[in-house]
This record gives structure tokens, sequence and C-alpha cells, in this order.
């Protein structure tokens, strides 16, 4: 599966903006993708184990919430950082 890294978590990528993971759901490529770049899980999910408030995580072109979400070949994950500042 294709996952988009967005900018500001490049720096746990080496700086690669896209990363190929496996996994049947997305909580299982959330879990190797933090396997593969330690630190990852914890920018995206909360301690509820849910998609934290300025994090969107889309499948294609479908906003999702349910980590449990199964995932099709072909598919891909783009996660969105909010920007935020003054």
């Amino acid at each position: 599966m294709k996952v988009h890294i967005p900018g500001p978590l490049r720096s746990y990528t080496s700086g690669a903006a896209r990363v190929e993971i496996p996994g049947e759901t997305v909580a299982a490529v959330l879990a190797e993708l933090d396997r593969r770049y330690p630190g990852m899980r914890f920018r995206i999910i909360d301690e509820q184990d849910r998609v934290r408030t300025h994090i969107k995580v889309f499948v294609n072109a479908d906003s999702i919430e349910d980590l449990s979400r199964v995932l099709a070949g072909g598919d891909e994950l783009t996660i969105i950082c909010a920007l935020s500042g003054g």
C-alpha cells in the first residue's frame, strides 16, 4: 500500500514523501509504519487510539477515523497535518 507522508512527518522517513507499507487494515498499516519508522504512530494516533485532532487520514478520497477499516489492493493512505500558527 502506498502511504503518503506529510512534510512535518518526513523526518521520520528520512525525507520520503511516499512509502510502501503492507497491511489489511488502517490500524495494521499504521502499526507497520511505526515499526519501520519508530515514533510515527504517536504523531498520528492519540492515547485513546483515535486519530489526533490536527491529523486527517484518507483512504483514497475518503476521510476516515475508523482504524479497523479494511483495505483493498490499490488503496492509498494519505496522512495530512493541519497547520497552525499566528
